[in-house]
């Protein structure tokens, strides 16, 4: 460590009581999740400025990662958990399989928009187009099941649940990323535009 890395208080390399480590790694994934928000690109992203915004010496960055693609990869994977974490509580506060949908799917388009940048990262990165994020199957799979529910519950016709999951997917990622990229647009607002989606696609009756 140099005279101008701050040194981290209770962190020595090498000699971690149990527990540090894990939250180490933890405290360098929540900052790399803070400064992609912020860059919105992978390849903006230097492990030395990580370090630094932690608090700690580069070196300590690669003993819990072994270069920028598995830190990317690693915060990538925590927010799509938390996502996912997210809608599960949504859903299991909605009244029904049609408005547990609804809750989940706009969940999803909403935290994306409240974080942008990581949501560029996930879907529109380097890494996105040269690492399969597997991870992300999570949101398909899980859509899937919600809309095979509202088909079980006599709310929605009965179609093939996996092509009415892809088509609602793509209707929503598409409406994100154009917000987030054509932002100057006056896009109509996204409760709204989901519920036009989930008319048309998934048809289910209007709501109220």
């Amino acid at each position: 460590m140099d005279a101008t890395t701050p040194a981290r208080s209770g962190v020595r390399c090498g000699n971690n009581p149990r527990g540090k480590g894990e939250r180490l790694r933890a405290d360098i994934i929540t900052t790399a999740a803070r400064m992609l928000d912020v860059l919105a690109d992978d390849q903006a992203l230097s492990l030395r400025a990580v370090a630094r915004e932690v608090g700690i010496a580069a070196t300590s960055v690669y003993l819990h990662f072994a270069d920028r693609d598995a830190l990317v990869l690693a915060t990538l994977e925590r927010f799509a958990a938390d996502i996912g974490r997210a809608m599960e509580a949504a859903e299991a506060a909605a009244a029904d399989p049609a408005e547990a949908l609804r809750a989940r799917t706009l969940l999803l388009g909403t935290r994306a928009q409240e974080h942008a940048g990581l949501y560029k990262v996930l879907y529109e990165s380097t890494l996105n187009q040269r690492v399969e994020l597997r991870f992300k199957r999570g949101f398909l799979e899980s859509c899937v099941t919600a809309v095979q529910r509202c088909v079980d519950a006599g709310l929605a016709p009965r179609r093939d649940a996996r092509a009415t999951a892809l088509d609602l997917m793509a209707a929503v990622h598409g409406s994100v990323s154009l917000r987030i990229n054509r932002c100057d647009t006056p896009w109509p607002p996204f409760p709204e535009q989901l519920d036009r989606f989930l008319i048309g696609l998934v048809g289910l009756p209007a709501r109220g």
